[in-house]
């Protein structure tokens, strides 16, 4: 049985977000949020220009569709700034970026609410399971103290 492409790009979405958790941090340690989001913007630019002859200009766009997409692309870079800050901060890569990809339960329940779609038991069981993960992955451990050097 083929496997269906809109699979296909959600694994290498998955593999390049995997990928970008341990860049950002990266990059965070080293350098400002503002400047790590300056060239998180620049790459974006450039994979824009890259595909923009694959577009046609010529298409119908309506307003709303417009501004429905410069609305979705604005909301998709101030997460990506607060995730970079997040990172700048002192969180952990293995922490923030999991509970920033969290971000489809809230997907989920406003498809529900404004697009009218439903869940089935399991997938219900997920968001459960998803929700739990999240409290878990924000429990962070007690600093250590070292025990040598307690004075009494």
């Amino acid at each position: 049985m083929p496997i269906p492409l809109w699979l296909v790009f959600a694994m290498v979405a998955l593999v390049f977000w995997g990928i970008t958790g341990i860049t950002q941090k990266l990059s965070t340690n080293a350098i400002s949020t503002e400047l790590s989001f300056f060239w998180f913007g620049v790459a974006m630019l450039a994979l824009a220009v890259a595909v923009l002859p694959k577009v046609s200009l010529h298409g119908h766009l309506t307003t709303r569709d417009f501004w429905l997409a410069v609305i979705g692309g604005t909301l998709n870079s101030l997460g990506a700034y607060t995730s970079f800050a997040a990172l700048e901060k002192g969180g952990k890569a293995s922490i923030v970026i999991p509970l920033c990809y969290l971000y489809p339960l809230l997907t989920i329940l406003l498809a529900i609410t404004f697009l009218h779609e439903s869940l089935t038991r399991p997938q219900l069981a997920g968001i459960v399971l998803a929700l739990i993960a999240a409290i878990l992955l924000s429990q962070e451990a007690p600093p250590q103290t070292d025990k040598t050097s307690s004075s009494l």
